[in-house]
């Protein structure tokens, strides 16, 4: 009989994409089985696109005081008689859904009650990537296979991308203003690079675009032209990225572009650094008083 698996990660894209490691791992262990992610709509493309999952489901996050979507949720949990829940979120929310599917499905989680429980009492000073496997060896996962990026891949012939050319990402959680290095000065770094460069971000972003191309009249804004594959074809091609601790920059690392990732005081890269092939964090306590010199010096440049 074929066994269900559900996986839980709901946001955020850094994440997201901090869990590919994790989803692959329980694909080789599960082979045979029917896998279920739930997710979240922003997530709910890239993740359908993915090797991993069988379906995928975006609903994961009904706000608490929408009963009605609550109980939809809870309702196709419980129809859906899962054999075993991997919560990668492991937030209170996502420990919550364990009376969704039923007491006596097997859980990987922190939920009181789970069968396969995370136990380490270091698991919040970890990074995340340590704090998940440690999680699914807990579960009896113990192959960790490298995560292959090459479904990421996307046809960006018509974005006019130059050759040899600087990604930048400056952007980040619009409600944590501390995690953005100021748009200037990522203006002041295109114009010293001596190379193309390119921005890349979300369409409210545009405005960061428009303050870089002030500096670096050159560089090219393609704010609000790229979904996640999208994004990640581009990083992919890029010499290198400069950017913040956001979903973008963790994105460019996974898929291999040497990554310059910049740090201030509201996040903790021992606990949540991008991770790549080639990846230097700079940290500065606030951001904005990282100098250029030092961002250019780290890229290369």
């Amino acid at each position: 009989m074929t066994r269900r698996i559900l996986v839980i990660k709901l946001a955020a894209l850094g994440d997201f994409v901090q869990a590919f490691g994790p989803f692959a791992a329980i694909r080789r262990h599960h082979p045979d089985a029917e896998i279920t992610l739930l997710t979240t709509r922003p997530f709910a493309p890239l993740a359908a696109d993915s090797p991993w999952f069988d379906r995928v489901w975006s609903d994961g996050r009904p706000p608490w005081w929408d009963l009605a979507g609550v109980l939809r949720l809870a309702r196709r949990l419980r129809a859906a008689r899962f054999d075993r829940v991997y919560d990668l979120q492991t937030s209170g929310r996502s420990s919550r859904y364990r009376c969704f599917v039923g007491s006596g499905v097997e859980w990987s989680g922190i939920a009181r009650g789970a069968s396969h429980p995370d136990l380490d009492p270091r698991r919040n000073q970890l990074h995340t990537a340590e704090r998940q496997r440690g999680q699914l060896m807990a579960a009896g996962i113990t192959d960790f296979p490298e995560s292959d990026t090459v479904w990421l891949d996307s046809d960006v012939s018509g974005l006019g991308l130059p050759r040899d050319f600087t990604l930048l990402l400056p952007g980040a959680s619009p409600t944590r203003p501390g995690k953005r290095w100021p748009a200037a000065r990522f203006g002041e770094l295109a114009a010293r690079l001596g190379g193309p460069t390119v921005v890349c971000g979300i369409a409210s972003e545009g405005p960061l675009a428009q303050e870089i191309r002030r500096h670096a009249p050159d560089a090219i804004d393609l704010t609000g032209r790229t979904n996640l594959r999208q994004l990640a074809a581009v990083a992919r091609l890029a010499r290198r990225a400069v950017g913040n601790d956001s979903g973008p920059t963790h994105l460019a690392a996974t898929v291999g572009c040497p990554t310059v990732a910049l740090f201030g005081d509201e996040s903790d890269p021992a606990l949540c650094a991008p991770r790549g092939r080639s990846v230097t964090i700079l940290r500065r306590k606030p951001l904005a008083e990282l100098p250029v010199d030092e961002v250019l010096q780290a890229s290369g440049g």
